[in-house]
């Protein structure tokens, strides 16, 4: 699975995440939450990811 900067995905646990920086092909910064006020950027592996959702109109 590819991930790139800028994708939604769906995380294992059911949340999903905005990928906000990608630090290497299986390690990611993401935000998760519903609203700013629930906003919390997490670092992620590729290990926590079910499938992306939205892929970003950038490619790395």
């Amino acid at each position: 699975m590819k991930i790139n900067e800028f994708d939604t995905v769906l995380l294992k646990d059911g949340r999903k995440a905005d990928i906000v920086d990608k630090l290497s092909e299986t390690a990611f910064y993401a935000d998760v939450g519903d609203s700013p006020k629930t906003w919390e950027t997490l670092c992620i592996t590729i290990d926590d990811i079910e499938k992306v959702l939205i892929h970003s109109e950038f490619d790395d």
